[in-house]
């Protein structure tokens, strides 16, 4: 996922008034059977997400509390993120429960999570399946705020855009084999993790500002790819 904003701003747990008029069991159907054009589904969703918003994030938030105290990867990421050096200002700039917030993000926004630099991680509570995907997000862009302490990297060069990309897939545990056939309907048997690493990283650096087309952003993680699928760090070697 792209290094995007977890500002109050980015999204809110404020709904404004709801319209019901694509709420129906008429469209529900017509998405489900692919006849309905992206406006309508895009409104039906957001009416969708504006009624279960209060739901959504007090599930999320339940989640990330219970995670921060029992996922073995978020606490190992934690934990490492906090024996960097990351101080900024005389703060800490420690990865926890406080500074992950939970929110509804609108329809068109693809990811389900995003880190910044500034206000910590956003996680998109009306995209959540589950708590197993609230913690492949959560790892992913721990794996993000690592980086950012880590290294030196400038979040507008599309090839340190796709390397932060290829690791965060690579350790996050989202491109895992069960991941991939079961929710993404991915089936190939060799070189699986590989090319659901690739497809997602291009997919982000598709969406950077500098990035013209996706062309480009397959080029660029291509360029990378190698040496950023096999840094492992933290970790020893692949976790998940």
């Amino acid at each position: 996922m792209a290094e995007t904003s977890a500002k109050e701003g980015t999204s809110t747990t404020t709904s404004p008034q709801i319209d019901r008029t694509f709420y129906t069991w008429s469209t529900f159907f017509s998405i489900l059977t692919g006849s309905a054009d992206s406006s309508t589904r895009d409104k039906y969703l957001n009416t969708r997400d504006l009624l279960n918003e209060e739901e959504d994030c007090r599930r999320c938030d339940e989640n990330k509390k219970w995670l921060f105290k029992h996922s073995p990867i978020i606490r190992f990421m934690q934990t490492e993120i906090a024996l960097l050096d990351g101080s900024k200002d005389g703060q800490s700039a420690n990865i926890t429960a406080d500074n992950v917030r939970c929110r509804r993000c609108e329809p068109w926004q693809a990811q389900s999570g995003g880190f910044d630099t500034e206000y910590g991680i956003l996680v998109c509570a009306n995209k959540l399946r589950n708590r197993g995907h609230l913690e492949d997000t959560l790892a992913h862009e721990m794996v993000h705020a690592y980086d950012h302490m880590r290294f030196k990297l400038d979040p507008y060069d599309l090839r340190h855009a796709a390397c932060m990309e290829i690791r965060a897939s690579t350790l996050s545990g989202e491109c895992r084999w069960m991941r991939e056939f079961f929710t993404r309907g991915q089936w190939n048997l060799t070189q699986q993790l590989q090319e659901c690493v690739r497809r997602r990283a291009a997919l982000s650096v598709a969406g950077r500002p500098g990035c013209k087309d996706d062309v480009q952003a397959a080029k660029v993680v291509n360029e990378v790819f190698d040496s950023c699928f096999n840094d492992t760090r933290p970790f020893d070697e692949i976790y998940r």
